[in-house]
């Protein structure tokens, strides 16, 4: 099976207005499920951050990780807004990625 790589930003939350792990990847579903799998040692794992909660995607792996960079360098306030704007009720989005 050939897999489809788009660059993405994401949040993953512990719950919902929870300890939040900003990130980028290639490969947004097989990143998402090594969180929920606590696969990836570090700060995720450490406070159980398993919720897909917000992602975007982009088209070139440097614009990604620019806005990795504004979106970490935000305040939780910005993060939570982001997060709301998109999923207002903290659903975990894992299953629109990969159904």
């Amino acid at each position: 099976m050939e897999r489809y790589f788009q660059p993405a930003v994401y949040i993953m939350a512990s719950k919902p207005n929870g300890t939040l792990y900003t990130g980028v990847t290639s490969d947004l579903a097989k990143r998402t499920w090594q969180h929920r799998s606590a696969q990836i040692e570090g700060f995720s794992s450490r406070y159980g951050c398993k919720l897909l909660v917000w992602f975007e995607l982009h088209s070139t792996m440097e614009n990604a990780i620019l806005r990795e960079k504004q979106v970490k360098g935000g305040s939780r306030r910005k993060k939570i807004a982001l997060i709301e704007a998109l999923n207002p009720h903290w659903q975990d989005l894992y299953g629109k990625i990969c159904g």
